[in-house]
Order: structure tokens, then sequence, then C-alpha cells
């Protein structure tokens, strides 16, 4: 008998087909099922960055509250001292956890502002005082010409910038300047608003106004001294030029309050009533006269409250017990544009009349190895010649009651990275938020150690599950 063989014919064909077929199939799904779940992934990713950068935010609306409780409840009105040398009221600055979310308080070491910072240094982290600057609406043109980086040319459109009037200031600039650009705008002829408003005056360039810091931190970071390898122009010295903005501001205001609410002292003829019943209170009925009996007749008034003390020939630690009551002209209008002392770098320090940059460095030394100095005006004068710090003083505060913000938080695990800066303004007794700027768009500013102990941290928890 004849035994059938398998069939190798068409039907084999179509089974191999069929097979083929089935695997492309099989392939066509396999791979949008790798599709869809690779578009999920990358969309819960993105879930969880946004979650993350509302977290973020969250937490900077919190700083922004804590910062404003540090301001107004100081132990001493007007100041708040470096934590590393004298804390008065410690506060943290610091990755301050809230939730699942950190936040930082980035500061600025004035005393190494104006001579630049290394690769290295880390950023400081605190409250910066804005009187610690230059303000831009009642700076004089000498004053702004001594600046870092300032020109003449740039001083005097500056003053044209600001003042009501349309005569161009020697060497300045108005409308017929501002009319030729394209496109063309007129002079503002009012006081500036923000120091970001500089970009609009005539030759001003970002370089001259941010210089290298193009982050806003205050210190250099590696891409700001790498010459033309990234953004921005640098010269890869090791030293940070910070440029104008770290110099100016448009918010530094006096307080015209006491710490209990009342309106403070004038020193001037109106006020010397109440000023004797001040100083008999706190120093007794014979060291009230002796220092009354200084000031001589009415009409002469001391200008600042630098003067009065040099006057008065009070000491130091007398002069501390009332220099939060009292106030140098009209007690009813808030001094604008007084540098703070205590908190200035040495280039602001360097424009004020009477100190300059024969005195600005010895200042800065002296308030370094004296720290516990810091909350008054009144050790200009140990400083300075009498009529060197008579001069200065009218120029010059020992406190303050602006402060910025910038805060820069993170949410979970590190991430969603926002920063906002803001300034809070105490000097009317209720504080208030003057202004907030988005800084986000600037990118990372808390230096290589934050980012290294935010993934270390993400290494442990990721461990710890």
């Amino acid at each position: 008998m004849k035994i059938p063989t398998q069939a190798s014919g068409p039907a084999s064909t179509r089974t191999g087909s069929t097979l083929v077929i089935v695997l492309w199939v099989s392939f066509g799904l396999v791979s949008l099922a790798l599709y869809f779940g690779h578009a999920n992934s990358i969309e819960l990713r993105a879930a969880d960055q946004r979650a993350a950068g509302i977290e973020a935010f969250q937490a900077i609306s919190g700083a922004a509250r804590y910062a404003a409780h540090i301001i107004t409840n100081l132990d001493t009105p007007g100041v708040i001292s470096d934590l590393s040398v004298a804390p008065t009221y410690p506060y943290r600055a610091e990755a301050v956890v809230i939730g699942e979310s950190r936040f930082w308080f980035i500061g600025r070491d004035p005393d190494r502002l104006s001579t630049g910072m290394a690769s290295q240094e880390l950023p400081r982290f605190r409250l910066v005082d804005e009187a610690s600057r230059l303000n831009l609406n009642t700076a004089t043109v000498e004053m702004l010409e001594l600046l870092p980086r300032m020109t003449p040319a740039l001083a005097a459109a500056i003053i044209d910038w600001r003042d009501a009037d349309s005569e161009v200031t020697e060497m300045g600039a108005e409308d017929e300047t501002y009319q030729r650009l394209n496109p063309p705008y007129r002079c503002k002829n009012a006081p500036f608003e923000s120091v970001d408003e500089l970009r609009l005056v005539a030759g001003m360039t970002p370089e001259i106004l941010y210089g290298e810091d193009l982050n806003r931190n205050g210190i250099l970071d590696p891409n700001e001294d790498d010459l033309d390898l990234a953004e921005p122009m640098d010269n890869r010295d090791g030293r940070l030029d910070p440029g104008l903005f770290e110099f100016l501001t448009v918010h530094s205001r006096q307080s015209t309050l006491r710490a209990d609410g009342t309106a403070r002292i004038s020193i001037g003829a109106q006020g010397r009533q109440e000023l004797a019943a001040l100083l008999e209170e706190r120093f007794g009925a014979d060291r009230s006269n002796q220092i009354l009996g200084t000031l001589g007749n009415t009409n002469q008034v001391p200008a600042s409250l630098l003067e009065f003390q040099l006057r008065t020939g009070m000491t130091v630690d007398e002069f501390v017990q009332i220099e939060n009551d009292i106030i140098a002209g009209d007690a009813q209008q808030p001094a604008t544009g007084l540098v703070n002392v205590n908190s200035a770098p040495e280039a602001v320090l360097a424009c004020i009349p009477g100190i300059g940059f024969e005195f600005a460095p010895t200042l800065v030394a002296y308030r370094q190895s004296n720290p516990n100095r810091r909350d008054t005006v009144a050790w200009v004068g140990e400083v300075l010649e009498n009529a060197a710090a008579i001069e200065a003083g009218r120029y010059l505060t020992g406190r303050s009651t602006v402060y910025a913000a910038d805060v820069a938080a993170v949410g979970r695990f590190g991430r969603g990275y926002r920063r906002v800066r803001y300034v809070l303004d105490a000097s009317e007794g209720i504080l208030r938020i003057v202004q907030r700027q988005d800084l986000t768009h600037l990118g990372w500013a808390l230096g290589r150690q934050a980012r290294q102990d935010l993934e270390q941290q993400q290494v442990m928890s990721r461990t710890s599950r």
C-alpha cells in the first residue's frame, strides 16, 4: 500500500503567510502599546512636574508670609542682624521645609559684593535690605557717576528720565534722543518704578545693567565664568561683575512711626518739648538738660540723626536707646533714599558725600570687626572726622523698614523649581507688598551644593521605599 506524504503545496504557503501577518499585527499592537505607554509615562512625569511646581508656588507664598512675620516682629525694629554674627531675631533662610516643599531666601553678602566672589562661593541666604542700595529717584548725578560701570552720560540720562522737565542735562537725553530710536518712544519725565526700567534709558545695555550675574543670585556660577561658551558674556577672571542692578533700588524709605505706632519725635524746633520729655524719661533730668543745652537755639537744627548725635555728644549706647523714637526733618513725611550704613556694600558707600572711595573700605572694615554696632548709624562718627560724618549723615541711616524676599522653592522630590522676588515695605506701620516679580525664567539660582543635596535626598527617598 502507498503511504501518503505531507502536503507542501498551497495550503502550507497559506499557513506561513498567516503566521507572518499575525506576527506583523502582534508587532504593531506591541508598538502601539509601547507608544501609548511611553506617552502616558511622559504625561505622568509632566503632571508630576506641574504638581511639584504648584507646591513650590504655595511654598513661596508661605515664605512671603514668613518674611512679613519676621520684619514685623523684630527685637529691634528696623534691624535684621546677620545670623552668623549677632542674631537678634533668628530666622531660617535655607532649605526651609513646608510639607514636601522647600524654600530659600536668596541673599547677598554686602561685605564682599563690591569686590567680587569666586565661582566656588555658595549663595548667601537671607532677606535683603533695600536701603543697602542707592535710590534711583533721589541719588544726585554726582553720586550715580561713582557707581561701577556708570558713565557721566548715562548718569545724566538717568536724571533726565526721572525729572519732571524736558530740559536736557549736560550729556543727558530727552525726547529728541528717544524719538530717533526704532521704535521711537518718549522720555518718561517721572520717577522710576523699578530698576528694570533702566533698560529704557539712553545708553543703557544689558551688560551694564546686569553684568555677569545672569540669574541675579549674587555669586559667580559656572556659565558666568566661561568666556563665550554660554550666556552671559564674561571675562573668565573668577570674579563676579554684578552690574548696576545690584547697587540700585527704588524702594528705600524710612518709617516715621515708633514701635508703638505713634509718630516719631522731630529733632527740629517743633518737636523740642517732646524731645525733652523723651530724653528725661530715658536718661533723667540732668542728662536731658545737658543734651538739650548742646543744641543751642531752635534755629540750629541738625540735618540728620548722626549730626544730632555728634553735636549733643551722646554716646553710641545712649543714642541707640532713642534712635527709633526720633526723626530728622518732617515727622509726617518719610525720608526716601537714605542708605543703611550697616548693610550697604562698599561700592554704594563710596557714592556717599563725605565717604567716597577713600573711606568706604574703612567703614566696611570697621563694621566687620565690630558686629555689635550694626544696629545704629552712630558708630560712623567713630570712624570719620566730624565734618565728614556730618556731611555723610544727610544720606545715611542705621535701620531699615523695606526688605526684599527673593524666594526660590522646589516641590516634591526637589522638582518644580520656582522663584519669586517680593519687596516688603513696613514704613507705614502696616506691611505691604510693593513689588512681586517672577524670576523663574532666570534659571537655577541656588548653586551646586543645593542641587547636590536635593539629588541626594531623592536617592535616599527612593531607597527607603
